[in-house]
């Protein structure tokens, strides 16, 4: 009899309102410390401490210790993958939280997908890059194809060597807020690291947004830039 894969005890991990509020503040992809995660989820140190136990024991986060401090973050790009699209699972449904915050347009139109640029900027790049024939699907994988490689490298983008990791270069995340993909995988993690090095935007303090200056942006669309068919 082949094993079947329960799903319950991580379900009822992300259940917990408290444990889903530390996810989603590592959704931003930086890394925390427990007083950082307990404001976020509004409650106590002890507590924040016990729900960061069991996440990292059900190795949905990561904890690397650095002096006398520990810091959390997400275990890696597939637990980011699992919460987006519980956002936009719950987003559809119409499954809401009211909170204080910055508005919902600013995350609509560039936010932090664990370490991919999301929102309405990152669907441009993927319907770009596909519109022009940098990626290509194949079966339920996605491609890049040699013009594609041309195309990012001469952006300053090593693809060989984003190819040598354990991450795989690219792939298709569902995007809650347009109901299109954008680019995940190392070669979005990489785009979304190359605007910042480059000064066209910057992540914005406590919230997954993503700041793009007037240039930063002209500069994006310019770079991907595609006839809309």
């Amino acid at each position: 009899m082949s094993a079947t894969p329960d799903i319950a005890p991580i379900a009822s991990l992300i259940g917990d309102r408290a444990r889903a509020t530390i996810l989603m503040s590592l959704m931003a992809g930086r890394s925390l410390t427990a007083t950082e995660l307990a404001r976020a989820a509004s409650i106590t140190k002890q507590t924040a401490s016990s729900h960061l136990s069991k996440l990292a024991e059900a190795q949905l986060i990561a904890v690397e210790n650095v002096g006398r401090h520990r810091y959390f973050r997400l275990a890696d790009y597939e637990v980011g993958t699992v919460i987006e699209s519980l956002v936009g699972l719950a987003h559809r449904l119409g499954a809401t939280q009211v909170r204080t915050g910055p508005p919902e347009t600013a995350l609509r139109t560039a936010r932090v997908c664990y370490d991919h640029l999301a929102g309405e900027l990152g669907v441009l790049i993927f319907d770009s890059l596909m519109q022009q024939g940098f990626l290509r699907r194949s079966e339920k994988m996605l491609i890049l194809t040699e013009n594609g490689e041309r195309f990012f490298n001469e952006q300053g983008i090593d693809v060989a060597t984003l190819n040598q990791g354990r991450r795989p270069l690219c792939l298709a995340c569902l995007d809650w807020s347009v109901r299109r993909p954008h680019l995940a995988g190392a070669l979005g993690a990489a785009i979304l690291s190359n605007c910042f090095t480059l000064g066209w935007a910057h992540p914005q303090d406590g919230t997954r947004g993503v700041i793009f200056s007037a240039v930063g942006e002209r500069s994006l669309r310019l770079q991907f830039a595609y006839r809309a068919k």
